[in-house]
């Protein structure tokens, strides 16, 4: 019992650790975590490394509450990947309706660094390719509608921004 107050005790301030250090809100953060799908957006840092045409792919991910996660089946075959390798700016959009009627997008726009990692419980081994492959996203800007607030106020759209600091 001692043990499981302590681990519980630990965890929680980790956590609040995390927030403190997060560009993300508490809203923010459980929304992130609600949701698996979003589209990143790479490009290769020059004409002569690689296309310079950004490249928009929906994705799974997850988020531990610092980094957002992506993986794919075959990631290293990947243009993400790749691009990644040349240019780790990433962007990272999450998004979905909470209804269409009436209508009211939320979501969340990042932008941050990338790198390649290998990581042990992710999602990708609850599916039935499991990678331990991972782009690993740390936000340094993010823009937020819909989440905890009205995505629109007075017939304006409604954004909160943030950067990391």
């Amino acid at each position: 019992m001692e043990i499981t107050k302590l681990t519980l005790s630990v965890v929680n301030a980790y956590l609040q650790y995390l927030m403190a250090r997060s560009i993300f809100s508490q809203k923010e953060i459980e929304y992130l975590k609600s949701q698996r799908l979003a589209r990143i957006a790479t490009a290769a840092s020059t004409q002569e490394e690689g296309s310079i045409q950004p490249d928009v792919v929906p994705v799974g991910f997850d988020f531990d509450g610092e980094y957002l996660y992506v993986g794919g089946m075959n990631l290293l075959k990947s243009t993400k990947y790749t691009n990644v390798l040349k240019n780790n700016n990433v962007a990272i959009v999450i998004d979905d309706l909470k209804s269409i009627d009436p209508w009211d997008p939320r979501g969340i726009r990042v932008y941050g660094t990338a790198d390649i990692v290998t990581r042990q419980g992710g999602y990708m081994e609850n599916t039935d390719h499991p990678n331990p492959q991972y782009i690993r996203v740390k936000p340094k800007k993010k823009w937020s509608w819909g989440v905890e607030e009205p995505v629109f106020v007075n017939g304006k759209f409604n954004v909160k921004r943030a950067k990391a600091g």
